[in-house]
C-alpha cells in the first residue's frame, strides 16, 4: 500500500470482565485498511463484529478498547471525546448492522431516519436534506424513492430494509464503510443486487470498505484481502483471490467444511482446532 492508509490499527485488544477474570474478546490485533475491501472471515465468536464495533468506539463499559494505534488518517481515536467520536461515526465511519430489522426505528418515516442523519452531520436544510436522501436512495437502485422515504421499516421487505440501510450509512460520504454480515438474511438474487451496489458505491466515492462475513467463497469473490480470526487473533492474512490457497490449518479446515458443487460429498470435513493455535501470535494485517 503505497499511499498513506485510511486506517491503521495496532494491538488492538477488546477486554470484558467476568467472574473467572479478564476475557479478551480481540486479543492483539494490527491491520491497516487503505481504499480496498477488506474482508474479515472466521467462525462465530471469532472476533469479528468486536472488531467493527471497537473502531467505532462502541463497546460500552465494564467492556476496554485498547490499543497501541488506533488512528484514522493520522487521528487518534482512543484520545477523542465521546462528542468528537459522535462526529466521526456516521460522518467519517458508517457501519451496516447484520439485520435492518433492528437497525431502523420501527416508528419513524425511513425518510425521517435517513434525513436526520444528514442534518446532524452536515447542518443541511430540511429541503437539501430530502433531495440528498432521494439520491442515496437512486443510488442503491430504489425504484420509487419518494414511496419508500414516506414508508415505516415493517412495510419493507428484507432486501429493501438492506438498500435502505446503506443508502443511510452512505448518505454522508463516509470514507470508511464496515458492513457486519449485510447480506447473511438475504436470498442469493437479492445478495447479489447488494453487493452490486456497495461494490459500485465503494469503487465511485473511493472509500474503504471492511467486509464482515462467515462466507468465505463470497469474501473470496468480492474482496481484495482478506483476514482470517480465530479466538479473538489474526491467523492468516492472503489476496482474496488465492484465499483457496490459504495454508493455515484453520483456514484450510474452514474451506474443508463447506459443501461444494462440483465436488459431493456424503461427509463434510469436521473442523479441528488445535490448542496451539491460542499460544501462537497474532498475525499483522498491516501494510
Amino acid at each position: 500500500m503505497s499511499e498513506k492508509p485510511l486506517l491503521d490499527i495496532e494491538d488492538l485488544t477488546v477486554t470484558f470482565p467476568t467472574r473467572q477474570g479478564d476475557f479478551q474478546a480481540v486479543r492483539g490485533i494490527s491491520f491497516t485498511l487503505g481504499r480496498e475491501r477488506l474482508g474479515i472471515v472466521g467462525e462465530s465468536g471469532s472476533g469479528k463484529s468486536m472488531t467493527g464495533r471497537a473502531i467505532l468506539r462502541l463497546i460500552r463499559p465494564p467492556g476496554r478498547v485498547e490499543a497501541g494505534k488506533l488512528e484514522l488518517e493520522g487521528t487518534d481515536l482512543l484520545k477523542l471525546s465521546e462528542r468528537e467520536m459522535q462526529k466521526i461515526r456516521g460522518q467519517r465511519i458508517s457501519m451496516v448492522m447484520q439485520d435492518p430489522k433492528f437497525s431502523l426505528n420501527p416508528v419513524m418515516r425511513i425518510g425521517d431516519q435517513i434525513m436526520e442523519i444528514y442534518r446532524f452531520h452536515t447542518g443541511a436544510g430540511k429541503r437539501a436534506a430530502y433531495e440528498k436522501a432521494i439520491e442515496m436512495l437512486e443510488a442503491v437502485s430504489i425504484r420509487d424513492p419518494e414511496r419508500v422515504m414516506r414508508a415505516y421499516p415493517h412495510e419493507m421487505s428484507g432486501g429493501m430494509g438492506q438498500r435502505i440501510m446503506i443508502a443511510m450509512m452512505m448518505v454522508t460520504e463516509p470514507d470508511i464503510l464496515i458492513a457486519d454480515e449485510p447480506t447473511s438474511a438475504l436470498d442469493v438474487s437479492v445478495q447479489t443486487q447488494v453487493l452490486s451496489i456497495m461494490d459500485r458505491l465503494v469503487r465511485e466515492r473511493g472509500m474503504g470498505l471492511i467486509f464482515i462475513s462467515h462466507d468465505l467463497n463470497l469474501v473470496a469473490s468480492f474482496c481484495d484481502r482478506v483476514l482470517i480470526m480465530y479466538a479473538g487473533k489474526i491467523v492468516e492474512v492472503c489476496d482474496a483471490d488465492r484465499l483457496h490457497e490459504a495454508r493455515h490449518p484453520y483456514t484450510r479446515g474452514l474451506l474443508g467444511s463447506l459443501p461444494r458443487l462440483d465436488e459431493p460429498r456424503h461427509h463434510l470435513e469436521v473442523l479441528k482446532r488445535d490448542p496451539a493455535w491460542l499460544d501462537a501470535p497474532s498475525v499483522s494485517g498491516r501494510q
